[in-house]
């Protein structure tokens, strides 16, 4: 598959892009198993030729999906994004100095030269396009026939799809900018120049209207009767998980208070929505609860056999990032497959080498997110007395050990000689230690082992990746977080308790249940999927720290301060040193600046009515 780095920052700006063209040329195609995505378009042709041909309307939606988020596809360039995203947080940091994301964690870039400000132009460029198909797609061209299955009233179908998408664009821009614009049609370049911005609250309130619209519009399926021909289109399922995230950063601290009363007045705000001021999170638990019945009633599920799960190294929680996500129940949208070496080159130690195989581990997780992993007990380590800082990764939480290579760590292929014991320590087989300049190496004492398939090293054949947008796991956290805001508790332990019994944890009770350890469950499940970064900008946590008054506190729970190990001894006695990480070892972090990304510098100048976010020039 051609992955194209979607996020790159783009001289012009993309508002007069926006107004200026109808059809924008897309310099790459998406490639799936799905035979309706996997459909080549010609953009370089006149509106009345695409619109007025079914097969190039129909290419033209499928084209939009290529906007969504990427966080694999973005890989294809390991100088410069061949990391995790996590690598802007807490969770993780970059070996490699050229990637983007260390900048993020130490606050040096502007408006005017960071990459990941392109999340700008990708959303609005999405947006418009959606516009585009609702705009000008026929349906004496599409076909409106009244049908069984899956192209059921195909016209009515494709515009509902089209509007979601739209929804979700525009729900990504409040994620990196708060604030941001509602655009519902083509605009003019008059229109372009006089654009303004809703406040972030109101903005995902209109998302989840925009949502209930879909879902009540009765024709897009919850889930498709084909699902290998339409895999990685958006259905009505996907329709309620983004109106459950929506509403759950509504009513989020950073959000909560982003409201003005003219936008109920004026209808961006949904009449169903009027009484968001005193009952955020009501909303946000009605809207997940509903996910969740709607979702479980359509097949989607945790992935492995409830009661029974494996929870091996390479067991159920594993397997959801490494398998073949047509085939998986757990999945509600995903990104198109990427048939690649590529995540393992980037990922595993690098003392794995084989045959033409050279990996080069460059996501370096921290000591603070290894010890978010609770032990087997169902306890922070610091709470356990049975936890031994030299016997580290005994005992814990299952899914350490599926997420994150460590000194001891197993992996090979099955059945091959290659298979053996991750070995970080000084001047041992995965050199943890290697100079500055060297391929590949970590400053921590770990690498991420998500997404990363046990290959044979000598005979690696391509593997499948994807990314994951929505999975049924977060329906079940964001009800937990929901219902403990809104004080059932007895509901919040159930819906968590879900999600630890498949990762092989005890789970909790109504006693012992805190929003810390909801917030920490988010952190483990979710570790590498690009939750953690909006996760506690949303909880507002660095509000509560600084570098200096969290020095004391476990790793874990420390935000600034970045942490990992120094491996010594013997191989069947290994020894370790905790302290911080040998390099991008703080997070800069402003109040309220890095809360959110600045607009990129050309779109304020094309449209000085959007404004700049606060300590943003």
């Amino acid at each position: 598959m051609k992955h194209n780095i979607k996020t790159t920052h783009k001289a012009s700006s993309s508002l007069l892009v926006l107004a200026l063209s109808l059809v924008l040329p897309l310099a790459f195609s998406l490639t799936s198993c799905d035979s309706y995505l996997d459909k080549e378009f010609d953009a370089a042709q006149s509106d009345e030729k695409v619109f007025g041909d079914e097969t190039m309307t129909r290419g033209f939606l499928a084209n939009i999906y290529n906007y969504l988020e990427d966080g694999i596809g973005v890989w294809s360039d390991d100088q410069r994004t061949g990391s995790s995203r996590d690598c802007m947080t807490d969770n993780s940091v970059c070996w490699w100095n050229l990637h983007y994301y260390s900048y993020i964690q130490t606050d040096s870039y502007t408006s005017n030269n960071h990459t990941l400000l392109g999340f700008w132009n990708t959303d609005t460029y999405g947006i418009r396009a959606c516009n585009q198909y609702i705009d000008k797609a026929d349906p004496t061209v599409v076909g409106n026939a009244a049908r069984s299955g899956d192209d059921n009233r195909l016209y009515d179908r494709t515009i509902q799809e089209a509007k979601l998408l739209r929804a979700l664009f525009t729900f990504d821009l409040v994620q990196w900018f708060g604030a941001a614009p509602i655009i519902t049609k083509v605009l003019t370049t008059d229109e372009a120049h006089d654009m303004t911005r809703v406040a972030a609250g109101d903005v995902l309130l209109w998302v989840a209207g925009q949502c209930d619209e879909v879902i009540n519009s009765g024709v897009l399926p919850m889930r498709y009767q084909n699902e290998a021909t339409n895999w990685g289109r958006v259905n009505g399922c996907m329709a309620h998980a983004l109106k459950s995230r929506a509403l759950l950063y509504a009513a989020s601290p950073l959000n909560a208070d982003k409201h003005d009363a003219a936008n109920k007045e004026n209808g961006i705000v949904p009449e169903a929505y009027a009484n968001y001021s005193s009952q955020a999170w009501q909303y946000a638990k009605e809207a997940a609860e509903t996910a969740l019945q709607v979702c479980s009633a359509n097949g989607y599920q945790l992935n492995g056999t409830k009661g029974n799960y494996d929870t091996s190294s390479e067991g159920d929680y594993y397997k959801v990032f490494c398998c073949d996500p047509t085939q998986s129940n757990e999945i509600i949208l995903s990104r198109s497959t990427w048939q690649t070496l590529q995540v393992e080159k980037l990922l595993m130690p690098p003392g794995f080498t084989g045959s033409g195989f050279s990996p080069v581990g460059r996501t370096n997780p921290t000591q603070n997110l290894v010890d978010a992993y609770e032990t087997i007990n169902g306890l922070p380590i610091e709470q356990d007395p049975e936890y031994n800082a030299q016997t580290p990764y005994d005992n814990r939480d299952p899914r350490l050990d599926q997420t994150i290579f460590h000194q001891g760590s197993f992996f090979g292929a099955a059945g091959n000689s290659l298979g053996r014991n991750v070995d970080v320590r000084e001047g041992a087989t995965d050199a943890d230690y290697r100079e500055e300049g060297e391929a590949g190496g970590t400053y921590t004492g770990y690498w991420q082992k998500k997404f990363v398939y046990n290959i044979d090293r000598n005979n690696a054949t391509l593997q499948t990746h994807f990314w994951i947008l929505f999975r049924y796991a977060e329906l079940l956290l964001n009800a937990a977080e929901a219902e403990f805001q809104t004080g059932n508790v007895s509901e919040a332990v159930a819906h968590i308790n879900e999600v630890r019994a498949r990762a092989g944890m005890p789970g909790y009770t109504s006693e012992n249940l805190t929003l810390e350890r909801i917030q920490n469950e988010r952190r483990v499940e979710f570790a590498f999927e690009d939750h953690r970064f909006f996760d506690v900008r949303r909880w507002k946590l660095y509000d509560n720290q600084t570098a200096a008054s969290e020095v004391s506190l476990p790793y874990y729970k420390q935000i600034y301060n970045l942490y990992g190990t120094v491996v010594k001894g013997t191989a069947d006695a290994p020894t370790y040193e905790y302290g911080l990480s040998k390099a991008h070892s703080s997070i800069v972090f402003n109040i309220p600046k890095n809360y959110l990304f600045p607009l990129p510098y050309t779109e304020v100048k094309a449209a000085p009515g959007l404004g700049q976010n606060p300590g943003w020039e």
